[in-house]
């Protein structure tokens, strides 16, 4: 992949790292970057050795959200114009979401506007004490409605926390973050990346056809309608995962007290 705007890295067997890669304009988000971050969701998803991603910014922010220097074309285009530029964002923050694999946003700084929804749109959130997060978009008259975070900040921190925090506009800082359940945890700055890593490979260790119906059942089953739809879906994904070989490894493994080499087949 040729990319413009984001860094990609290999740390380990199985773990990638996207930077976002506009530093000197906080990480915000362009045309360009929407189409690279779907484009890089889409190509990463057909690795079969590709066991988790970490998305980080470059510098001192996560990403600023959308970048104000292009915001005055916005109300220049007509509806059916700005329909499509906001479907273009759209379409790459939901093919994150729904990579099979497990994302981890490593936040380390401000993350606002299209920057929240894109730390939203990841399985875990690990912030340092430096991440913020804010609904930036109700400042400059538009909705904190936005790329899917009026749908998944309340299931992460209550109706009416996600009401407060979206109609005001407020900075959240870190330690409140995690308090409400939007940081998973707060590391120190200098060890976010190794501990996203670390994470990363404790996931990375188990059978990925586990952890990747796992987040297939976590994710369907926070739109299911009933408790018998999720149970459903469950008894499916734990039949199908019976058929492979990663789980008769397993068995034999913890028999023979040694560790498991899961294939993923």
């Amino acid at each position: 992949m040729q990319l413009e705007t984001i860094q990609l890295d290999r740390p380990e067997p199985g773990i990638a790292v996207a930077t976002l890669n506009r530093p000197t304009r906080l990480n915000a988000m362009t045309n360009t970057m929407f189409a690279e971050l779907e484009q890089l969701a889409r190509t990463l998803d057909r690795e079969d050795d590709l066991r988790v991603l970490i998305i980080t910014g470059a510098g001192k922010a996560f990403c600023a959200g959308y970048d104000l220097a292009d915001a005055d074309l916005l109300p220049s285009l007509s509806p059916i114009g700005m329909l499509d530029q906001q479907e273009r964002a759209a379409r790459a923050l939901a093919a994150l979401r729904g990579m099979r694999i497990p994302v981890i946003a490593a936040v380390n700084g401000a993350a606002a506007g299209g920057g929240l929804s894109l730390a939203l749109a990841a399985d875990i959130r690990i912030g340092s004490a430096s991440a913020r997060f804010n609904a930036a978009f109700v400042r400059i008259g538009l909705s904190a409605g936005d790329l899917g975070a009026s749908w998944l900040l309340p299931r992460l921190i209550g109706p009416a926390q996600a009401a407060e925090f979206a109609y005001t506009g407020r900075v959240m800082e870190a330690a409140e973050a995690e308090r409400l359940g939007l940081l998973n945890s707060v590391v120190p700055a200098d060890s976010l990346l190794a501990e996203a890593i670390a994470m990363a490979a404790q996931i990375s260790a188990n059978s990925p056809g586990g952890v990747q119906l796992s987040k297939r059942a976590l994710q369907a089953n926070m739109e299911v309608s009933s408790f018998a739809a999720a149970l459903e879906l469950e008894n499916r994904g734990q039949a199908l995962l019976t058929r492979g070989t990663d789980m008769p490894e397993a068995l034999a493994a913890f028999k023979e007290k040694r560790r498991p080499e899961f294939t993923g087949r």
